[in-house]
């Protein structure tokens, strides 16, 4: 009898890829005969590395080596040749809809992701918005694999096993634990200006954070040029910050280092989702965007969402149109205070649990 073998295609953005952890590890685990493929950019591999015995990683470099119709039709074959039982497309976009297509016609078992967009529509429509939640990505991505024959319960904690070792690999690169210091991650940036908490404001954040924890260490995340020398600026001023991306040098370290941390500052972003990947608690800063939306990190809080309630909000599903007010008031009206107190009553859960 053929052993079942299913691909999972899910190309980008990196906070996407992310969500689709928790619910390859429940697939994994719930059916462990099941050898599972996941196809996606060459980044995500520290996703998936020994996430479970059953499931493998392909890498696919769409810009060069797969690009347009002619490298789609070369990563084809290449996928033909694992002999798959059943493809499940979780990204339903071009490139993965081509694939699918050739799937379909080649009579393999296909199914895609539903993501509910007449309802995303009606959450930031202006003029007669729906401000009620949306049904979780988690579990928009569970659905294409029920429909596949595989119907999971979501059950997950960590890609890290709970006494995981690998943070003695980064203790020469960043030091090791002081008593009572706190560790706290503040990942400022996101893809677009609607997701970004004004940098004047997350500074004296990042001021009041240090005048109430004066002994805690901070770690910035973030990887363009201009984050870095933004980060650079406040390492002179506070001597107390990390800027992560110099530091460290690969998403597997900085996954090992977010395990470790206390708490995670981040906008509607990529690393609210890693920390979210390590069991790490998460101070999440929404502004044009919004968790109904259905993109909150697996299994954090909307209790630590910190957002304003303005009538305009959500006015966009990934942050990316322009402010119809072109005052950003959704996030220049949280105050640092805000945050700070999310951050506190964490780490005062954190000490009582101690």
């Amino acid at each position: 009898m053929k052993t079942e073998h299913l691909l999972i295609i899910r190309f980008s953005a990196m906070g996407d890829v992310a969500m689709t952890v928790p619910v390859i590890y429940s697939l994994a685990q719930q059916y462990p005969q099941l050898r599972i493929s996941v196809l996606s950019r060459p980044y995500a591999q520290a996703f998936f590395d020994n996430l479970a015995p059953n499931v493998d990683f392909m890498a696919a470099d769409l810009k060069h080596e797969y690009r347009k119709i002619r490298g789609l039709n070369k990563l084809y074959r290449r996928l033909t040749a694992k002999q798959f039982t059943a493809v499940a497309d979780f990204h339903d976009t071009l490139r993965s809809k081509y694939l699918r297509m050739r799937f379909f016609m080649d009579r393999f078992k296909v199914a895609h992701i539903d993501k509910h967009r007449s309802e995303k529509r009606k959450l930031i429509d202006h003029q007669n918005k729906v401000l009620k939640p949306i049904q979780s990505a988690f579990q928009n991505y569970a659905d294409v694999l029920s429909e596949l024959g595989y119907p999971i319960k979501l059950n997950f904690n960590s890609i890290f096993p709970t006494n995981n070792e690998a943070f003695s690999s980064l203790i020469p690169k960043i030091g090791n634990y002081k008593e009572n210091e706190k560790w706290i991650g503040l990942a400022p940036f996101a893809a677009h200006t609607g997701k970004i908490y004004p940098l004047t404001h997350m500074e004296q954040t990042l001021q009041g954070l240090l005048k109430k924890y004066p002994t805690a260490r901070i770690f910035l995340f973030g990887g363009s040029n201009q984050e870095k020398k933004v980060f650079l600026q406040w390492t002179k001023k506070y001597p107390s910050c990390t800027v992560v991306p110099t530091t460290l040098h690969s998403l597997q370290e900085e996954l090992i280092l977010m395990s470790r941390l206390d708490v995670m500052i981040s906008m509607d972003s990529a690393n609210m989702h890693l920390a979210s990947l390590v069991n790490t608690p998460v101070v999440s800063i929404w502004g044009a965007t919004h968790p109904y939306a259905g993109f909150m990190g697996w299994n954090q809080s909307i209790d630590n969402a910190v957002q304003t309630d303005l009538p305009c909000r959500p006015c966009s599903i990934y942050g990316e149109k322009p402010c119809r007010r072109k005052d950003y008031a959704c996030l220049y009206q949280i105050k640092p205070e805000q945050i700070i107190q999310q951050v506190d009553k964490i780490l005062s859960r954190k000490d009582k649990l101690h």
